[in-house]
């Protein structure tokens, strides 16, 4: 699992048919403590989460997987909207 925050959106007025009606959002990777550590990636909102949220997102097969993506043509699938995260001290 990829722990991001959603940080915009995108309109594709023109995909595959299986992917019509589904919302599809930019999301930033990020370290347990907030700060932004990665790319960006374009992931299939299965929960539907807003910009701003913290999300947690499911890649490769495993988006397939996520609820309404069976037999999608999808890489990542946000599957989860992030309410907090704990980090033992010193890590």
């Amino acid at each position: 699992m990829i722990l991001a925050r959603v940080v915009g959106t995108v309109v594709a007025t023109r995909k595959d048919p299986r992917l019509v009606s589904n919302k599809l959002l930019v999301a930033r990777t990020m370290d347990p403590h907030g700060k932004a550590d990665g790319s960006y990636l374009v992931a299939v909102d299965t929960v539907d989460a807003g910009v701003g949220e913290t999300v947690l997102i499911v890649s490769g097969s495993s988006a397939r997987m996520a609820a309404g993506m069976k037999d999608c043509p999808v890489d990542a699938a946000i599957v989860g909207i992030v309410d907090a995260v704990e980090v033992a001290a010193g890590d």
